[in-house]
């Protein structure tokens, strides 16, 4: 049997596994089974991977247990799951296109994995700007309310220091 494990895209598994427990519930072994029964036995993820992926999905409420040690997608699961299925068209009809125009299943995967980087570099300076840009918004709004409760501060002590003034003028008169 000839192994792909090191070729699948990191998160393809999170999907292919939400995709098969739409289908119907299933055991961590069957997700398995199935997995090196639909790729013709190129592909068996291990327990290693399966399990703690199972034990993620629950905790973020995409999946849950049921009946008999099988696993179920919840609603949140299938919506999660019908967010990538734009994607996955768009990424088909990409490769057809390329393919289509005489270019390697090789090379089309090359292109279409600079594009994705390209996407994602664009994507991280985005979100870098707008973290850079929100971060200017918190250090300011925290200067302001520590600028305020400076003043407040202020504003108790010189209140202590005239209380204590006025507590200590009866004292000097008796003293004259």
């Amino acid at each position: 049997m000839r192994s792909v494990m090191g070729m699948m895209p990191r998160g393809f598994t999170r999907i292919y596994v939400l995709r098969l427990l739409k289908e119907r519930p299933m055991t961590g072994k069957e997700i398995i089974e199935e997995s090196e029964k639909r790729s013709g036995g190129e592909w068996r993820p291990s327990p290693g991977l399966i399990y703690p992926l199972l034990g993620r999905l629950v905790r973020e409420g995409l999946i849950e247990e049921v009946e008999g040690g099988r696993f179920a997608i919840t609603p949140k699961g299938e919506r999660a799951l019908e967010q990538y299925l734009p994607l996955q068209d768009q990424l088909w009809r990409q490769i057809r296109l390329v393919t289509r125009l005489g270019l390697s299943a090789i090379t089309t995967g090359k292109l279409l994995a600079e594009e994705a980087l390209n996407r994602l570099m664009l994507l991280s300076e985005v979100v870098h700007d707008i973290v850079r840009e929100s971060s200017k918004g918190i250090r300011r709004n925290l200067y302001a309310r520590y600028r305020e409760f400076l003043k407040s501060e202020l504003q108790r002590l010189e209140s202590m220091e005239r209380a204590e003034e006025v507590e200590e003028e009866p004292e000097r008169e008796g003293e004259q």
